[in-house]
């Protein structure tokens, strides 16, 4: 009977989480990608790439966000849930029945443990995944859109060695006014193209995006330091696009195996952020765990404060955690911390802070940030009362 009543609780504990932490999923990913939605609606309207291959894009973008979004909304999903169980008291009545904070601890573990297996997944395969496939996509894109990879009044180093400024661009990205092209291909003889206009022409069959220019004039560095230009009506630059072969895999496209044993000759400063990147994939998977034993007590004794007060403690805590993984990658970029340190010690930090919390919380005393409020709140209240009598 005992364990029937102990089952039927912990399944009434677990209920109570997955509501929220889809809600999460949705709202986090939401803002996320927020920050591409003008960018790719830009792609739709006025360069004329096709809605199926956006939509493409932000399918290839959604793994990466998950990995963030993941953790995030298991924050929130047990943030809320326990205030509501312990705002209706409930949290309450099961202490009353002697089933302590630790009792409580299985079905949000439970839900935390399949959230770190999802994200294990989504590191490990939907990441180098997706971050491959949207550079192929876009890479298809360009040579099928030229005007994609030029913007109106930005230097543009969208092909290697060539920086290109265009004053004036029209809506199809095709016709150009006021162009300059600094071509560093070959170092040796740097060049810089002046024209007043010009158009873009792209050749998917040669992977290729050629430069019609009019009326401008080529400046180039001679041999023994000295100088040449020469003036043009009409003049064609050939530019080539990467292929997929070719073009190179960044750190963010390799998958685990490829991180962890790389290719002999790599750089040393790129050896490094491909451990970095290792060891981050995997540390926020665990975050997780981390963040369950943090919300758990902070969803306690958040109980008369409601579901946006939830919300924005939420995000308060992401922020917190995102700027110390911040500041410790960068501290393993500079070489201070190895980078398993740099990746994992957020999460030691965290956990500690958790194991804090949640033994305050077990002993049903109150958290210093929860007292703090109270007094704040006190110590304004007597002094605009003073200042009244005054």
């Amino acid at each position: 009977m005992q364990n029937f009543m102990k089952k039927t609780l912990y399944a009434y504990i677990f209920n109570e989480i997955p509501p929220p932490f889809l809600v999460g999923m949705v709202t986090f990913t939401f803002m996320l990608l927020m920050g591409r939605f003008l960018k790719l609606a830009e792609m739709v309207v006025e360069k004329g790439v096709p809605l199926g291959d956006v939509l493409r894009m932000v399918l290839y973008l959604l793994p990466s966000f998950w990995l963030f979004t993941i953790p995030m909304a298991l924050l929130l999903a047990i943030l809320l849930a326990f205030g509501r169980l312990s705002g209706d008291s409930e949290v309450t009545a099961m202490k009353s029945c002697g089933i302590s904070l630790y009792g409580l601890l299985p079905p949000p573990m439970l839900f935390s443990l399949l959230a770190c297996g999802a994200c294990l997944w989504v590191t490990v395969y939907a990441v180098p995944w997706g971050n491959s496939s949207f550079k192929k996509l876009m890479i298809r894109v360009a040579q099928n859109s030229a005007g994609v990879v030029v913007k109106e009044k930005v230097f543009n180093n969208a092909f290697p060695g060539m920086v290109i400024y265009a004053d004036t661009l029209d809506r199809s990205g095709q016709t150009m006014g006021g162009v300059i092209i600094h071509d560093e291909r070959n170092p040796e003889q740097s060049a810089t193209i002046f024209a007043k206009s010009g158009a873009l022409l792209s050749d998917p069959r040669v992977r290729a995006i050629e430069f019609h220019l009019k009326q401008g004039s080529i400046h180039r560095s001679a041999e023994g330091g000295g100088y040449r230009m020469v003036d043009f009506e009409e003049y064609s630059l050939r530019v080539g696009l990467a292929n997929d072969e070719a073009a190179p895999v960044k750190v963010a496209e390799m998958t685990l195996g490829e991180l962890l044993h790389p290719a002999a000759g790599t750089e040393a400063k790129k050896l490094l952020s491909m451990r970095l990147e290792f060891h981050s994939r995997l540390a926020l998977p665990f975050s997780c765990l981390v963040f369950t034993l943090l919300a758990m007590p902070l969803g306690i004794q958040n109980r008369r404060s409601g579901k946006a007060s939830g919300f924005s403690l939420s995000i308060g805590v992401i922020l917190l955690y995102y700027i110390a993984l911040s500041a410790f990658e960068t501290l393993g970029e500079k070489g201070f911390l190895t980078p398993f340190l740099a990746c994992w010690s957020p999460n030691l930090v965290f956990l500690l802070l958790a194991g804090y919390l949640f033994h305050k919380t077990a002993s049903e005393q109150p958290l210093p940030l929860a007292t703090l409020y109270p007094r704040l709140k006190a110590a304004l209240a007597a002094r605009l009362k003073r200042e009244g009598k005054r």
